[in-house]
């Protein structure tokens, strides 16, 4: 399976970064990808007075990326939006899922919210606007079982045992708005272990750059195998790379060292 990591510089307004996300699709697919992974918040980064209105999933933005995955005949896995939350404070942090016929095959709602106070660094409170999800999703995606989560999730990585292990993922998915501070020390560093330790494929979009308010995203959206390997990596910019999922080198992997399999817990 060959997939593209979508990344961009997401901001406050929501029709340029839809078209722009549009464009990122649309490369994806001329470079063969048959999923295209978008970052975390794809449609809206901004103030919060100026954000759209929370939606359903067969709302405007699920719409939108509906059409995408139909007009390239791709899987296309739409980052994350606010979707309707369970009261009128509250939104999900909500991922979607759409195969190549534009039908809504997956959707997962953040589990892990982002409550961080780092003194002088950065005071950010997801949990006072979204709501947290509450199951583990695996979806599949061309016949391959791919395990969905959002960003700060990759802090926790009895999730993603979860998903490889119950779920049986072979490939783990990791849209994100990665803050550059923490970015630039974890970022890879976690996403190789969440790798390596589930000996599966990885594959994370992030936002890049500057957003408002007073907000840098990391970026260096990757690939990285079930070695931990980086096998595709963007540059510091609006982009897409893409990379060739070998399950037959995966499933290699596990036999030779077979980590998974020799758990005790």
């Amino acid at each position: 399976m060959r997939v593209a990591v979508c990344q961009m510089n997401a901001r406050d307004n929501r029709s340029t970064n839809l078209a722009t996300a549009r464009a990122l699709l649309d490369r994806a697919a001329a470079a063969g990808a048959e999923l295209a992974v978008l970052p975390e918040y794809v449609d809206y980064l901004g103030a919060a007075e100026g954000a759209p209105k929370p939606e359903p999933a067969d709302g405007e933005f699920g719409s939108f990326f509906a059409a995408a995955a139909r007009d390239l005949g791709m899987w296309v896995h739409a980052g994350s939006f606010h979707e309707s939350g369970p009261d009128a404070e509250h939104t999900y942090n909500t991922t979607l899922v759409f195969d190549p016929s534009g039908d809504l095959a997956a959707s997962y709602r953040k589990i892990h919210l982002y409550d961080v106070e780092i003194p002088g660094r950065v005071s950010y409170r997801e949990s006072r606007s979204v709501a947290a999800g509450d199951e583990p999703v695996v979806a599949e995606i061309g016949g391959v079982r791919v395990g969905l989560s959002i960003c700060y999730d990759l802090r926790f990585p009895e999730l993603y045992r979860r998903l490889s292990v119950d779920g049986g993922a072979k490939v783990l998915v990791v849209p994100a708005a990665f803050m550059m501070h923490t970015g630039r020390d974890h970022w890879e560093v976690l996403l190789r272990a969440r790798a390596i330790e589930n000996q599966c494929y990885v594959v994370a979009a992030g936002q890049i750059g500057d957003h408002e308010p007073g907000r840098t995203c990391f970026g260096r959206s990757m690939i990285v195998d079930p070695w931990g390997t980086v096998l595709a990596q963007a540059a510091d910019t609006e982009g897409v790379v893409t990379a060739e999922l070998d399950l037959i080198r995966l499933e290699t992997i596990r036999s030779e060292l077979p980590s998974l399999a020799n758990r005790r817990l």
